[in-house]
């Protein structure tokens, strides 16, 4: 019982941080219908940005943690979004009217790019970061086993659902949500009616990449350690998570995200960890197989 509880919490820290770089993933589709590869390597940047602000602060004497943190979070959202707005308008603004394959390739090239760029200018050795935030709580103790509830743990969870939150509000009562819900359901009529496409489509973007950067800074300071190939990594399983909830869903990302987390520190707990991912993409196939629009998708209505 005590394994199970544990392998829960840490299901659900994980999951909030799949769910989180998710997010980007099923605004992209949602609103172009294309696939932004490149979106797991802009979390991978924001995780480096965070450790070169948390080392930055440090030199310059700013040693309280809930000051450097806020800074820290201020600074990679606002440079993390300035990257996904680089790749909208250099990945995907010029090939829009192209053949449908063409931005997938370029966004494939620009993942490329960005983890090279990663590799020549911090190098391939893994990062680390020494842990910031400590202490936690004990739930349950048994004479073999300890369940713990981090504090870092309790920062991510409270932070993915504050951003939900958030964001379902922006989506909701906004007149920018308004602009997305217009050209999710068609881009020509939305144009037609008076909203600035390409703003709308560049705006999405940056805020899926600010939420990759707040992913970024939770996966650092949950793992403390990072390197320039946790981009693709992360960026797969974020995807696979996508998918499973139900591309296009907002709600749909965030529980694919969880069921993600879940699966794969169930898992590792109770089987081989070297499977863990197979267990994961298994369970994907099997749900698609019976639910071919994921768990909250609904299906396309094509326009004749």
């Amino acid at each position: 019982m005590e394994v199970f509880v544990q392998q829960l919490i840490n299901g659900v820290t994980l999951g909030s941080i799949y769910g989180l770089i998710a997010i980007g993933y099923t605004m992209v589709y949602g609103i172009i219908g294309m696939i932004n590869f490149a979106h797991g390597d802009v979390f991978m940047v924001s995780a480096f940005i965070a450790l070169i602000a948390f080392l930055t602060l440090v030199a310059l004497g700013i040693t309280a943690v809930p000051l450097a943190l806020f800074l820290v979070v201020l600074i990679a959202m606002a440079l993390t979004s300035l990257y996904g707005w680089a790749v909208e308008r250099v990945a995907y603004r010029p090939l829009r009217r192209s053949f449908r394959l063409a931005p997938l390739i370029s966004a494939i090239g620009m993942s490329i790019v960005l983890q090279n760029f990663v590799q020549i200018a911090q190098g391939a050795r893994v990062k680390p970061l020494p842990p910031l935030i400590g202490g936690g709580y004990t739930l349950i103790e048994s004479d073999t086993f300890v369940v713990r509830l981090s504090n870092v743990q309790i920062l991510v969870v409270v932070t993915t659902i504050a951003l939900m939150a958030l964001f379902s509000w922006v989506i909701a009562r906004t007149r920018l949500g308004r602009d997305m819900r217009a050209c999710e359901q068609d881009l020509k009529m939305a144009s037609l009616i008076g909203i600035d496409v390409d703003r709308t489509i560049s705006l999405t973007f940056v805020i899926g990449a600010a939420l990759a950067a707040v992913a970024g800074i939770m996966n650092l300071l949950y793992y403390g350690v990072i390197d320039f190939y946790i981009g693709f990594v992360a960026g797969v399983k974020a995807f696979t998570a996508a998918v499973l909830g139900g591309i296009g869903s907002l709600p749909g990302a965030m529980l694919g995200g969880l069921l993600i987390g879940l699966i794969e520190t169930f898992w590792s707990a109770y089987f081989s960890i070297e499977y863990k991912d197979v267990a994961a993409f298994s369970i994907l196939v099997i749900v698609l197989i019976f639910l071919p629009t994921g768990i909250l998708g609904r299906p396309e209505i094509e326009k004749v």
